[in-house]
């Protein structure tokens, strides 16, 4: 037998699944880790935990599978993208990672806009804005406030990067894993103006491949044969879209993860002239995907769960919210807990729990309708990704709030789906994407808006007048 094996490094957690070749899920094993909060806007977790993690997925899954090592043919890589990892000569980190929702870099952000014009930004590297969780806003930062570790670094990497060099002793990054690096060219060089602004050498960044290259064979001891190739990837939410079967225009994707993003397959690159969204390349040599995305989503639930919720898991509060009515008795979540402050607007006394929760996700569904309609992409297919695909009572709010069918995939883990398709493309065991996705990829369910609609489009106008004023 021949397997495919896929780590998604995210946030919280590494994932590792194990495929066969008809893209069936073996064994999948979820490893966490904790981040680090030191202080207000500061987001840092330790390097080792992501490698740790992956260990200990990877012992899990051949437990779990009993799969012999020599079977898994190859090895696919992705992660969040924007987090930053420093490496000195020896290749060991310099400091803690610093997360791509790490929010200190403010005054660094401020000084690149200052340098460069956003339009000039928006044309090189397809990002619409310029925030401090960019990773070229942390290495100035780290330029100024830590010198000593920046005139160690010998490596600035990502979360896969550094998978990647400590699975085969080789630096390489996927090209689709970079453009909100900020010093990344879309015509698929580093941008060198941006790098000489930052103070970086491009010798100090690992070499650019594309989405499934092979760059090499595994080299650490960690349970893998020797002769397993490791692969590129994406950033995450393009190896998601992969795993969906979002590989020519028409379709659109929704990942509501820890943060949500919605990926549109173009054939061209698009620049919104209003600067709301990113592109980004696909995995498919030569088209490019839109990107909207909101850095909170699935993570306020998770806050919500951990800070008040006694223990209790998500299918209790999804339990606890399916009896609350739409539109939760007045109450409307505002969910920028992230980028800005978030608001719970009309708490009233008969607010519970699940007046809470149904609030988050009616307002998770609000915020993937702005972003639809800032694509303006009207009659494209919604297919639904992440941990909140699992949960019928949000997929059927989504319908009802976007007023259009929204589909699942049989296979949960579309993101490790996704990244190990690519794996399969690089490792010869398919001649093209498309073979591998016909093969590979299956629907589940599709969830039809239902009687809520209308009441759904009054709730919408009072959430968006609601954001407008606050």
């Amino acid at each position: 037998m021949t397997y495919l094996m896929a780590l998604d490094a995210g946030t919280t957690s590494v994932k590792t699944a194990l495929f066969d070749l008809d893209g069936r899920a073996v064994a999948c094993q979820v490893h966490e880790y904790s981040l680090r909060k030191p202080s207000p806007d500061y987001v840092e977790a330790d390097p080792e935990d992501y490698y740790r993690a992956a260990a200990a997925g990877i012992a899990g899954v051949l437990r779990e599978s009993g799969v012999a090592p020599r079977d898994i043919v190859a090895l696919g890589v992705t992660s969040q993208g924007e987090t930053l990892i420093v490496l000195g000569a020896d290749g060991e980190p310099l400091r803690p990672a610093i997360v791509w929702l790490d929010n200190r870099a403010q005054d660094e952000a401020r000084r690149i806009e200052a340098r460069f014009d956003r339009q000039l930004v928006h044309r090189t590297t397809g990002q619409h804005e310029i925030v401090p969780g960019w990773t070229a806003a942390k290495v100035l930062w780290l330029r100024e406030h830590e010198p000593e570790v920046f005139a160690k670094a010998a490596k600035f990497l990502m979360v896969a990067d550094y998978l990647v060099y400590r699975l085969t002793g080789h630096f390489v990054s996927d090209r689709a894993l970079n453009p909100s690096t900020l010093y990344y060219d879309l015509s698929g060089v580093w941008w060198k103006d941006m790098l000489e602004f930052l103070g970086v050498d491009e010798r100090q960044l690992p070499e650019l491949g594309k989405s499934g290259d092979v760059v090499g064979k595994v080299s650490s001891d960690i349970g893998l044969s020797p002769d397993t190739l490791v692969t590129l990837a994406p950033i995450d939410q393009i190896a998601g879209a992969v795993g969906a079967g979002n590989l020519a225009p028409g379709m659109v994707t929704e990942t509501t993860g820890s943060a949500m993003a919605l990926c549109a397959t173009v054939a061209e690159p698009v620049f919104d002239p209003r600067r709301r969204v990113s592109l980004y390349h696909h995995a498919l040599p030569g088209s490019f995907v839109l990107m909207p995305w909101s850095p909170t989503a699935g993570m306020i639930l998770r806050w919500f769960r951990d800070e008040f919720c006694d223990g209790q898991d998500y299918a209790a509060l999804a339990a606890l919210a399916s009896a609350v009515p739409p539109g939760c008795d007045g109450l409307i979540l505002l969910p920028r807990l992230g980028d800005s402050r978030g608001v719970f607007h009309g708490v009233g006394l008969a607010h519970g729990r699940g007046h809470f929760v149904r609030a988050i996700m009616e307002a998770v569904a609000f915020m993937l309708r702005d972003n639809l309609e800032t694509l303006a992409l009207d009659r494209s297919e919604v297919c639904s990704l992440g941990g909140a695909a699992r949960s019928e009572l949000w997929l059927q709010i989504k319908a009802d709030v976007l007023n259009r069918p929204v589909s699942t995939l049989e296979c949960e883990e579309t993101t490790c789906l996704g990244t190990a398709l690519l794996a399969a493309v690089g490792a010869g065991l398919y001649p093209d994407h498309a073979e591998a996705a016909a093969k590979m990829l299956r629907r589940s369910r599709t969830f039809e808006p239902g009687p809520d609609v209308a009441l759904y489009q009054e709730l919408y106008g009072r959430y968006s007048r609601l954001n407008q004023l606050l």
